[in-house]
């Protein structure tokens, strides 16, 4: 998903499960901010480093891919932007290192999205915000892992668009850094292909460009991991989901609902605007930011900024470092931090070591890797038993 979707859209569903304007908006920045917390920014901030929740393309390229590197970016990816939607499923015929990465593939209402939102209850408006993220991402991205793998997410040249009225057309794919996607003429850019299993252009749906970000978007394709059986994605019904799920699941952090459970969708809440929801998600556009950021205002009466990605920068870096934590950022860093954590461990708890060695912090103290020191001394700052 992309900045019109992680910003506007969960703005409209934030107010709608009953926040304020304001705190809608902490809650968009930071479902956004997702996409935006790389170490080159966190190492600018002078800010842990392990709160990071995306890679450049810079830093993907330059990234080793060695056991610890790939352990890192599946740390980071599989956290944040493919969850993991059955740590264990059953896989055939297959060897370990296969079935540990068809694991990793993202799909909606997994025991890790309830996870991921009951993580956030009780917390900042920083964890909900990237709660929804996780959470939204989990259907945009679905069928595609957090991890570099050519037999997880390469696609071959059967990859087709299902037209609005009702004909296919064959998907042409390209590699142009920069380059738009042309919609139009069915032109997508895409990531190069790469034979090498661990190559981070095998990472995510880099085979599949931009597509599933698109909400207009229907199409079928044959992906390696199904044994190249076909597989139709229709992003429109994905998209409502992601949003009705949305709802649900802020009205559960604000204490409406009292219970999170997957599968469950607020339709009732978003009956009143179905219609026009449905045209924003429908029309076929790359870029829905204008649509619904029209959407937001008219739900709420109020103006919603452009996204900033400067907003809070100077706020963190004028603190003193014991008050960090307490500021925007600070409450964004950590609260990304422990959903890092949690997945880490659920996923080697699973038997799987594709995300490191994990030892659950809250029950045993801190052990393992080092990226989540942090929480350790934020907890004894809280008082907490750790």
């Amino acid at each position: 998903m992309q900045m019109d979707f992680h910003y506007y859209a969960t703005y409209c569903a934030a107010f709608l499960a009953g926040y304020s304007h304001e705190d809608s908006l902490d809650i968009a920045y930071s479902a956004q901010f997702v996409d935006c917390c790389t170490r080159t920014l966190l190492s600018k901030l002078r800010a842990p480093l392990s709160a990071a929740t995306t890679q450049l393309q810079l830093e993907l390229m330059n990234a080793r891919t060695d056991l610890l590197g790939l352990q890192d970016i599946t740390r980071i990816w599989s956290s944040f932007h493919f969850l993991p939607g059955n740590l264990y499923a059953e896989v055939n015929h297959s060897n370990r290192l296969y079935k540990n990465k068809f694991r990793l593939i993202c799909t909606p209402n997994g025991a890790l999205v309830a996870d991921t939102v009951k993580l956030a209850k009780g917390g900042s408006l920083q964890a909900a915000g990237i709660a929804m993220h996780v959470l939204a991402d989990t259907w945009a991205h679905r069928y595609f892992a957090g991890t570099p793998s050519l037999v997880v997410n390469n696609t071959n040249s059967y990859f087709y668009e299902l037209m609005p009225d009702g004909t296919e057309r064959e998907v042409s794919f390209r590699h142009s850094p920069g380059g738009a996607d042309d919609p139009e003429r069915g032109i997508y850019n895409n990531s190069i292909y790469q034979s090498s299993e661990r190559s981070i252009m095998n990472l995510g749906h880099g085979r599949a460009g931009h597509m599933p970000d698109y909400s207009y978007i229907r199409y079928k394709y044959l992906p390696a991991w199904g044994g190249y059986r076909e597989i139709i994605k229709d992003n429109p019904h994905d998209y409502m989901c992601a949003f009705c799920q949305m709802i649900y699941a802020m009205k559960y952090l604000r204490g409406i609902n009292p219970d999170f459970e997957t599968g469950q969708y607020d339709t009732e809440a978003v009956a009143p605007w179905e219609e026009e929801i449905r045209a924003i998600i429908e029309k076929r556009q790359t870029d829905a930011c204008a649509d619904w950021k029209a959407l937001g205002e008219k739900l709420s009466g109020r103006e919603i900024p452009p996204f900033d990605l400067d907003r809070y920068q100077g706020e963190y870096m004028s603190l003193p470092e014991d008050e960090k934590d307490s500021c925007f950022l600070g409450r964004f860093f950590l609260a990304a931090m422990a959903q890092k954590s949690m997945v880490t461990n659920k996923i080697f708890k699973s038997g799987n070591l594709l995300a490191g060695f994990s030892v659950d912090y809250a029950e045993k103290g801190f052990q393992g890797i080092r990226d989540f020191v942090k929480l350790i001394e934020a907890a004894v700052k809280e008082g907490r038993n750790t």
